[in-house]
């Protein structure tokens, strides 16, 4: 077989090491556009600069370019459907891509086909004064969630109780969402948007009814318009916030409610006509009310699940994003890994802000990773870095640390955990909060 080339935007050490793992990686060139920083340490994104930038980089490239992928969310998801176009390599249509990432244009299409299974919803502008009242006039009362149209993580997401909270979540929106909505709004000027939805652009923000549960993430693909679910991750956060402490994998959600999920799924994705590419579809289960509700389509694979699925299946589910981006079938194998359950651990703080003055040095870390055989421990944060200037973090915490372990079973894995966290040391100077 000749070996194939594939452009990855924003590949770094990191996910080259698990690339090199894939099922028919001695046969593929994997290379980079654009640099890693630029889509993983900062908040600031030139879209319109990178694309031409990765265009120009492409086109000076001397082989024929057989795939480019990737596995963010904004911008790199976005610049795919721009960049495939233009090199004639497999990507979903930017338009069904949007009908996912745009938080309104989505619920729109969602209700189309699965009404009884989205909260109630409706699109603000966070400039207009009167913001409330037309949150009110929806039928939306307090408590309700509000977040950009488009955004990163959890960033500028908010649980909204009175109107002072409402207030104070405004003025961060207004100070804030326009490092989003103006390379946002690039995008959308690239695609065929129906009028409703062309109104509402990036600068817009979403209320939605509180909803909740048990969280957890579909991962599928779609190939040649036949939708497959194959995994369910569960999120599980620190409790009464909305930060995130695990994701664990498989799922222990009871079979039938997993069974639902993955039939919502495949109603929705064919239904937005997205093809020939992983996304992953995120869903609360109210147990108390037994009721089911999608809270999210995005339009990669996780890469929080990439070493969850590596220790529970045998290999990364960039299996699949490679797979179809070179016009296959992704050859995914099932739980032929080395452990039966995994978990993604975000070890965090809860100030308001400080300076970091010490992390745990490599020594400490090697140690921890022999002690507990399978773990990675990722650090996200240096001595004297600020912790407010943490990219991608959430509104209620500070995640220092990405820990990724695998067990026997959860209880094992929680345990575990537990110990290892016990012996991570992290110091803080001007600490508030």
């Amino acid at each position: 077989m000749n070996t194939q080339n594939i452009f990855v935007v924003g590949l770094n050490d990191f996910n080259r090491a698990r690339l090199s793992r894939l099922r028919g990686a001695e046969h593929y060139n994997f290379l980079g556009v654009i640099e890693p920083a630029e889509v993983y340490d900062t908040e600031i994104f030139p879209i319109e600069a990178m694309v031409e930038r990765a265009g120009t980089t492409l086109a000076a490239f001397d082989g024929h370019i057989d795939a480019i992928v990737g596995y963010m969310d904004f911008p790199v998801s976005t610049m795919l459907p721009l960049l495939c176009e233009r090199f004639h390599t497999r990507t979903p249509s930017l338009e069904s891509l949007l009908k996912c990432e745009h938080k309104y244009w989505s619920r729109l299409v969602q209700r189309e086909v699965i009404g009884n299974y989205i909260p109630r919803f409706t699109a603000f502008d966070p400039f207009d004064d009167d913001a409330l009242t037309v949150i009110g006039q929806a039928g939306l009362y307090f408590p309700f969630f509000i977040k950009p149209i488009k955004s990163s993580g959890s960033r500028l997401g908010f649980r909204i109780d009175s109107p002072e909270d409402f207030t104070a979540a405004i003025a961060q929106l207004r100070e804030q969402i326009g490092l989003i909505s103006a390379p946002f709004n690039f995008i959308l000027d690239q695609a065929e948007v129906p009028d409703e939805v062309r109104a509402v652009d990036g600068g817009f923000c979403m209320a939605e009814e509180i909803i909740g549960g048990w969280q957890c993430t579909v991962e599928g693909y779609v190939h040649e318009g036949q939708v497959n679910p194959y995994g369910i991750v569960d999120s599980l956060r620190y409790p009464r916030v909305l930060s995130f402490l695990c994701y664990h994998y498989p799922s222990r959600l009871p079979e039938p409610i997993q069974a639902k999920m993955c039939e919502l799924t495949t109603t929705v994705m064919r239904h937005i006509g997205f093809d020939n590419a992983a996304f992953n579809v995120e869903f609360f289960w109210d147990e108390v009310q037994n009721r089911i509700w999608l809270l999210e389509i995005n339009t990669r694979i996780s890469q929080s699940h990439c070493d969850l699925f590596e220790k529970v299946d045998g290999v990364s589910h960039q299996q699949v994003t490679v797979d179809l981006a070179l016009g296959r079938r992704p050859d995914m194998p099932h739980r032929a890994g080395e452990f039966p359950v995994a978990g993604k651990f975000f070890y965090r703080v809860f100030f308001t802000d400080a300076i970091v003055s010490a992390v745990p040095n490599d020594a400490a870390l090697a140690a921890l990773c022999d002690d507990f055989p399978g773990t990675m421990i990722e650090l996200q944060t240096v001595p004297g870095q600020r912790l407010s200037e943490l990219p991608e973090q959430d509104s209620y915490s500070y995640a220092l640390a990405y820990i990724w372990m695998g067990a026997d079973s959860s209880d094992a894995l929680e345990e575990n955990y537990r110990r290892l966290a016990e012996r991570l040391n992290f110091e803080f100077t001007d600490v508030a909060g």
